[in-house]
């Protein structure tokens, strides 16, 4: 497609020599995206890196992603932002078999999402990488939503600045001196606007990502909590090609369709069995309006820590799938399929759109 090679090597040249020139080769080039026409993308967002729980790992070898799913959640909280267990051979029996499988249906990276102090345990994500061989991405931030119930008390008082360094010194030393480094920020908001805490929360995390360039990636209860995220970032220049609205199913297809517009990322993470025709849905409406590579995908499955009469046991989140990290590779890709969508379009989803969404450069 000899068209396509034009846009890899011409943005410097000076047959752009005008903005509109680059506006309508950009916006040709967006258009094959969409229509599955997506080798250009690949050639021209070679560069990158994202930080899994293993170390460096370049964004070409990231393969197809899972950019939303936890392997294990405590919902009671904890002390501490890492909470190992004391039988951590327990949980690797029981998980290890379903990363494995995650393998075999052709994955190669999973963005762990659960936040400091619910849970968050970084051992326990690295030894199953490396029984598995699935690369594992975990996170530095702080998750205000649930009517901050999992905040910690200096999130009260600290400033915003102050929160970010918090997070800057585990992006440089590794989580609770594991050595282990987050590749992403993950925060949580709740519904509507967002309060004075939850501000400062998204604020810190802007200062995060603009020091380090880990992608914000952000639980938000609903369409009014991203237009108020909008905001923010507009006001403090914020790049929206690194923000995430995670749970994005939560709002409108207008209010969806208009964040993309704005170049925010959207995250359709709840699929599960019982809403896949809910998901197509959603996704038509992204083909419709040429906007595929601003949408992710993910089931938001995992585990959470059950305690029962002394005894310590990891529970499957209730969500409607029953299999976890399985809906979407054996029932909407083939769902996608019969709408309409090519494998192109589905590999932009699932592989050009992660590493774009998350990449670091240097």
């Amino acid at each position: 497609m000899p068209i396509f090679l034009v846009h890899v090597s011409v943005w410097n040249d000076k047959l752009l020599n005008t903005d509109a020139m680059k506006f309508k080769i950009g916006l040709f080039v967006l258009v094959l995206m969409n229509f599955g026409a997506v080798d250009l993308l690949a050639q021209s967002q070679d560069d990158g890196y994202i930080m899994t729980v293993n170390g460096r790992l370049d964004i070409n070898d990231m393969g197809k992603t899972l950019i939303h799913e936890h392997i294990v959640t405590n919902f009671n909280g904890t002390k501490n932002p890492n909470e190992p267990f004391e039988d951590q051979e327990m949980a690797v029996d029981l998980i290890l078999p379903y990363l494995k499988n995650l393998k075999i249906l052709g994955y190669k990276t999973l963005f762990e999402c659960t936040p400091s102090y619910i849970g968050k345990n970084v051992h326990l994500l690295k030894e199953l990488s490396k029984s598995s061989g699935l690369n594992i991405v975990t996170n530095t931030g702080y998750y205000a939503a649930v009517d901050k119930k999992y905040l910690p008390e200096h999130a009260y008082n600290e400033t915003a600045e102050e929160l970010a360094e918090r997070w800057l010194s585990e992006w440089e030393g590794g989580i609770s001196h594991t050595g282990i480094r987050p590749g992403f920020i993950k925060l949580g908001v709740g519904s509507g606007a967002l309060d004075s805490l939850e501000q400062k929360i998204v604020r810190a995390g802007m200062l995060m990502s603009q020091r380090t360039g880990l992608t914000l990636v952000v639980h938000t209860g609903d369409g009014e909590s991203i237009k108020s995220q909008f905001l923010m970032a507009k006001d403090h220049n914020f790049d929206l090609n690194k923000l995430i609205w995670v749970h994005a199913q939560n709002g409108t297809d207008e209010e969806r369709i208009s964040m993309a517009e704005k170049d925010i990322w959207i995250s359709l993470d709840g699929v599960n069995e019982t809403k896949v025709e809910e998901y197509v849905g959603m996704i038509v409406k992204f083909k419709e309006r040429l906007l595929l590579h601003k949408l992710l995908l993910s089931h938001d499955d995992g585990w959470s820590v059950e305690f029962a009469k002394g005894e310590f046991s990891l529970k499957l989140f209730e969500n409607g799938n029953s299999q976890p990290y399985r809906t979407i590779s054996e029932i909407l890709e083939k769902r996608l399929y019969d709408i309409g969508l090519n494998k192109a379009q589905i590999d932009l989803i699932l592989i050009e759109n992660p590493k774009r969404a998350m990449a670091i450069h240097d």
